[in-house]
């Protein structure tokens, strides 16, 4: 089924796919909703099945992201970013400074932080490309 008429899809604003054939990085940051401000959510790195769970996981995720804050009253909406690998096996500096460059090509409207599977100490490395990040040491 298209992404368009995907029933998790709720009209999202943008869904990003990000891929860097020299870190191995596979991606997808969703951002749901910017009527309250800048989506804000965490980056989530999961071994995913295929790519197809992974968009699922991205724009639910990032749809309940939206929810969240507007029930916290904060000025932000909703995102999320999901990276496709094993967090145990998989993870590299550079893959998450070449992550950091995919956020940052978003220009503030998407923040990204720490979330399963990802560290403080991988939030350091985005923070190299971008200055889009919360969660820093």
């Amino acid at each position: 089924m298209p992404v368009f008429y995907a029933r998790d899809f709720d009209n999202h604003e943008n869904v990003v796919f990000c891929s860097d054939e020299k870190t191995g990085l596979k991606a997808i940051i969703a951002i749901h909703n910017t009527n309250r401000g800048p989506a804000l959510g965490g980056c989530r790195m999961w071994n995913y099945n295929d790519e197809k769970e992974a968009v699922t996981d991205a724009l639910r995720l990032s749809r309940g992201m939206t929810y969240k804050a507007a029930l916290a009253n904060l000025n932000l909406g909703g995102g999320k970013a999901v990276i496709i690998g094993n967090s145990k096996t998989e993870k590299t500096p550079e893959l998450f400074r070449a992550f950091g460059k995919f956020v940052e090509r978003l220009s503030g409207n998407y923040i990204t932080a720490e979330d399963v599977g990802t560290s403080v100490q991988d939030m350091g490395y985005i923070s190299e490309s971008t200055t889009h990040v919360v969660g820093l040491d």
